[in-house]
């Protein structure tokens, strides 16, 4: 059995290496390293697979967020709702502009943020939702966009671990994830569905005022050299990572459907385990369904009732096994984001589930003979 990776980047490039270095290659060539040919290709070709307006391209998934709420025009003070239970960067962008974070539960099956708690979370002085596609299904976005109406907010799709899953609104129609709210934000860091060979991110949005005020803050508040209309920064995607993009693009679907093929693997290989509660997907299925489209698995995420989830963690470790626990620390906890406002009560799920999941290796280089081994190293380990 070759050794097991949480995200087997190699396998993956070796697949590819052919079409992958004579793009870098063509970079290198033409030393167009910024905002060149290939990045305005991988743009083009990133709107049409997703089937929105405009793609803006950036240097990493944070700074996306970042920009997409300076772009919308948030001010120091406004109210902004996220999750609790997700990466610091979903927070960090909002307390960097100086917005107030307001943190909020998630559900117990989806991981995702719980409609209700932002209901009633919402005050005077809320100015936006964030809902996080948290590992890689969509956030109840149907409800999220009724309650953002009802409350003139506006809302900001953190898709950083969801590019490529499909939400289906209740009359059955699908959209992209990440194309639905006023702005979404994603990531292309190396590990995501879709990773370049280092940092990159990108925003996207149906919005024509707003993709032009949003260009302009990623190249220092410029719309022509050396005039500086807005307060800008400095991020963007450079052309040897769009040319990484723009080759792995038309793979990932089929990238998406190696993770979904897994995970319905690893759900059968548990399904008899009680101890064991599977990943479920947002439309209800009965584990992962043969057509799944909604979830794309950034990650392979479980919660274990009964067992020692940290002794479970050092087990795995030890028969060769990587494995994450994201995340072992709630937001509201964390020692930069601590608020007087929050109650423990209104934290029940997430404060359950920062002792409960366990993340296995997810990737689209995973064999059955790697996942009956991790599947089968876990059940013994519970059942001693």
């Amino acid at each position: 059995m070759k050794k097991i990776q949480m995200v087997d980047l190699k396998g993956q490039y070796n697949d590819i290496k052919d079409i992958v270095n004579p793009s870098i290659q063509e970079v290198i060539e033409t030393t167009a390293f910024i905002n060149g040919p290939k990045v305005h290709e991988f743009q083009k070709n990133l709107e049409n697979y997703l089937g929105v307006k405009h793609v803006i391209p950036c240097a990493n998934g944070t700074d996306a967020l970042q920009i997409a709420m300076m772009g919308l025009g948030l001010k120091p003070g406004d109210e902004v709702i996220t999750a609790d239970f997700t990466f610091a960067a979903t927070v960090e962008v909002i307390a960097l502009l100086q917005l107030t974070p307001v943190l909020v539960d998630v559900n117990e099956d989806d991981f995702n943020i719980n409609i209700e708690a932002i209901k009633k979370a919402i005050t005077p002085k809320t100015k936006a939702i964030v809902p996080v596609h948290l590992f890689g299904q969509c956030a109840n976005m149907e409800a999220i966009m009724e309650i953002a109406k009802a409350h003139n907010l506006f809302v900001i799709e953190d898709n950083a671990q969801a590019i490529g899953a499909n939400y289906k609104y209740s009359n059955g129609t699908k959209v992209k994830a990440g194309t639905i709210g006023n702005v979404g934000a994603t990531s292309f860091f190396p590990s995501k569905n879709l990773g370049c060979y280092g940092d990159g991110g990108a925003i996207f949005t149906n919005d024509d005022d707003l993709a032009h005020i949003i260009r302009g803050i990623v190249n220092h508040g410029m719309y022509e050299r050396y005039h500086h209309d807005v307060v800008g920064v400095n991020s963007r995607l450079d052309s040897i990572q769009a040319a990484v993009l723009d080759a792995k693009l038309p793979r990932l679907d089929g990238y998406n459907k190696a993770r979904q093929a897994a995970a319905r693997k690893y759900n059968a290989a548990f399904k008899s385990i009680v101890s064991i509660i599977t990943p479920k997907t947002v439309n209800g299925c009965d584990g992962v369904c043969d057509t799944c489209d909604c979830h794309v698995f950034h990650q392979y995420t479980l919660r274990v009732k009964g067992v020692d989830r940290d002794a479970l963690v050092k087990h795995l470790n030890e028969k060769d096994i990587p494995c994450g626990v994201y995340y072992p620390i709630p937001l509201h906890k964390q020692k930069a984001y601590l608020d007087e406002r929050y109650k423990e009560s209104d934290f029940g799920v997430t404060n359950q589930l920062v002792k409960d999941v366990i993340s296995l290796p997810m990737h689209t280089e995973l064999d059955d003979e790697q996942i009956e081994y991790i599947a089968s190293t876990i059940i013994k380990f519970i059942n001693g």
